[in-house]
């Protein structure tokens, strides 16, 4: 009985509703009003409902066919609403490529019509996600393209097209394709617009750093006017995700060509954002600027030969001088609240600051609290 019943439920479950036979017969009418009418039904019902994404995969085909109209209404509705269908739904990704969307995407994108243009964008940012779909749009047209609309868009087209050339730039080739249509300027000039703490700092963060491991691109973003310098702004005001692609950026440049690099880092004002992230920044991201401050020293000694106004060498100092357990933790906090009260100061400042400092000296709240763990 019980078997009977559970049988009885699948099938309620799989039973479609008629409201998705009848708009679906909309799309495929003959009458241009009346698919649009559809189309616009489908994006409706299709908004926030997983299981409607899912009750309306046949419609793929059919609103595919309406993106190549040259009606705008019905590419418009048709757009809108595959992308809807696409949303947190893998398989209706991969339909819709294997039902044709990518060249009408990709005429959109060349189109005169900035709506259309930035509807193409944000389809193809959702139907990148897909790993079966990334290779299939790398073999398309679609990079360049992408790229000039980071250069030219709507402000949301560009921050789509970014979102879309980072998913994209996971297949390692894509990288190379990327470069060669001069994608540096237009992303530098998205992070200098963005807030430094945003996602859309974090991927243009992310998409810089993979990019540097090429020589055309460390040349690139040198040229660029402020390309340094916004990197460093990311290292300081970004979210941790960011600075921690920001730090990686730099380390890639100065381990690359420490003689060419490590100026045009120094002149920018690195260094405090980089002596607060050995403190305060992931493990990762700790290593990291502990790597860079050791490249942008005077002389690159071996780490056998650290001299005494390294950063290790401070912090030793001033553990050094407090009493008590947790030497280590203290001397954390002391050394953040340095560097925070410091970021206009030099490094040699900091360390003179270091060495003559004592625990009378110093605030109540440096030797009774502790640094959050990270």
């Amino acid at each position: 009985m019980a078997s009977s019943e559970s049988q009885n439920s699948g099938e309620n479950l799989l039973r479609i509703p008629p409201i998705v036979h009848q708009t679906v017969e909309l799309i495929l009418s003959d009458d241009r009003s009346l698919k649009v009418e559809g189309a616009r039904e489908i994006r409706r019902l299709t908004k926030t409902s997983s299981k409607n994404r899912r009750l309306f995969s046949d419609a793929i085909e059919p609103l595919v066919s309406m993106l190549r109209s040259e009606s705008f209404d019905c590419n418009e509705s048709a757009l809108l609403a595959l992308l809807n269908l696409a949303v947190k739904d893998e398989r209706n990704k991969i339909k819709i490529v294997d039902a044709g969307a990518l060249d009408p995407l990709i005429c959109f994108l060349q189109s005169h019509d900035s709506t259309l243009r930035e509807y193409a964008t944000a389809a193809l940012l959702t139907l990148s996600a897909s790993s079966v779909n990334k290779p299939i749009i790398s073999a398309s047209a679609a990079i360049p393209l992408l790229v000039q609309v980071l250069r030219d868009g709507t402000q949301q087209a560009k921050v789509d097209a970014l979102m879309a050339l980072y998913n994209l730039s996971t297949l390692p080739k894509n990288l190379n394709v990327i470069l060669s249509v001069q994608a540096i300027p237009p992303l530098i000039n998205l992070l200098k617009s963005c807030k430094k703490s945003s996602k859309t700092a974090e991927k243009c963060s992310a998409l810089l750093e993979s990019l540097l491991n090429f020589d055309e691109a460390r040349t690139a973003l040198t040229a660029e006017e402020g390309g340094v310098l916004t990197v460093v702004e990311v290292l300081e005001d970004g979210s941790l995700q960011s600075r921690e692609h920001a730090v990686g950026a730099l380390l890639t440049m100065c381990q690359s060509d420490r003689t060419r690099y490590r100026e045009a880092i120094l002149n920018e004002g690195a260094i405090p954002g980089l002596l607060e992230l050995t403190v305060q920044g992931t493990p990762k991201t700790q290593s990291k600027a502990r790597m860079l401050l050791q490249l942008l020293r005077d002389s690159p000694y071996p780490r056998s030969e650290l001299h005494a106004d390294t950063l290790e060498n401070i912090v030793s100092n001033i553990v050094s001088q407090i009493d008590g357990e947790d030497r280590s933790g203290k001397a954390k906090k002391m050394l953040a609240e340095m560097v925070q009260v410091s970021m206009e100061q030099s490094l040699r400042h900091l360390q003179q600051r270091a060495f003559i400092c004592t625990p009378n000296e110093l605030p109540l709240a440096s030797c009774t609290s502790e640094v959050p763990s990270k």
